[in-house]
């Protein structure tokens, strides 16, 4: 057992520290379904219509990179660190990941009365000549329905010369089918992407993000629980006309002032559809490093101050 453990870790509910985290894991591996069990839950859209939710399925597809930082990501209790102060700010929602991450979380307390989002993840790893053959490596539907998570996120890149883009659109459509069928939010991000000079790029010009779109929201045999996760682009007003469907913004790893940042979100989120933001490491590793800061600016973006005070 921990030295730092005030207490036998059995007798507490949650951890509260890492050690204790590494305890239970070790010698106490049940008390994660009793935890997910016993989760204070509460329903994906809140009253208002508008979500906060912050991102953290990056490590697990090895992209560890944040702000010009190719390790930025690679200490799991500084991660943990940063989440926790995020989940912490008011008018944060919930957050998306990985088991790993998201029953790290769980452990800590930190997932109580939050929105989760879990990820399909992806077998095409960052780099890897495979890059884009994007298998379900993390949850499926099934597994997110049993933790009592209210939704499931895929990413689904099609490159129009890979092969290997149909089966991510088939694997993609079942996901979403089995979604719909478990009343469990399909989230899904499109991309449509190609190689250049060996390495994959993301095409974010309006009229692929417009293509993207159309092709994935068509996916499955129903559409009722399926809402999409897009990238901020010029011309959104033209993007956001490609959907009916609910969608959420992402933020990306940016490299320019956090101002202009703030400034694309803030003229996205006024659009049709658009229902908030889905952030990772533009908040959690801001320029200034003060991730409260950068929360609560996201969340003053996405919902009034005194509907986060209420």
């Amino acid at each position: 057992m921990s030295e730092l453990a005030s207490e036998p870790v059995s007798h507490q509910r949650f951890a509260t520290n890492y050690d204790e985290v590494r305890d239970i894991r070790t010698f106490e591996p049940h008390r994660i379904p009793e935890l997910l069990r016993s989760r204070a839950r509460r329903p994906f859209v809140p009253a208002d219509g508008r979500l906060m939710i912050v991102a953290a399925d990056h490590p697990a597809r090895g992209a560890l990179g944040a702000r010009g930082r190719a390790d930025a990501m690679a200490s799991r209790p500084e991660l943990l660190d940063r989440l926790r102060a995020a989940l912490g700010r008011p008018g944060v929602d919930g957050v998306l990941g990985t088991a790993d991450i998201l029953e790290d979380l769980l452990l800590m307390g930190a997932l109580e009365g939050k929105v989760v989002v879990s990820s399909m993840n992806r077998g095409g790893l960052q780099g890897a000549t495979f890059e884009l053959d994007d298998r379900l490596t993390g949850y499926d539907v099934a597994g997110t329905a049993a933790a009592g998570f209210e939704a499931i996120k895929m990413l689904t890149r099609i490159d129009l010369a890979d092969p290997a883009s149909v089966a991510t659109l088939e694997l993609c459509a079942q996901v979403v089918t089995d979604a719909n069928r478990a009343g469990v939010v399909a989230m899904v991000e499109p991309f449509l992407s190609n190689r250049v000079d060996g390495r994959v790029v993301n095409d974010l010009s309006p009229e692929a993000v417009i293509k993207s779109v159309h092709i994935t929201q068509g996916l499955g045999s129903s559409s009722a629980y399926t809402w999409m996760k897009l990238p901020v682009v010029d011309q959104m007003e033209r993007v956001m006309e490609a959907t009916t469907l609910p969608t959420l913004l992402l933020g990306g790893d940016p490299t320019g002032a956090p101002e202009e940042t703030y400034a694309s979100w803030k003229a996205a989120l006024e659009l049709p559809s658009v229902r908030g933001l889905i952030v990772g490491r533009a908040l959690l590793y801001p320029e200034d490093d003060d991730v409260a800061a950068a929360v609560d600016t996201a969340v003053s973006l996405v919902r009034p101050a005194d509907v986060v005070a209420a």
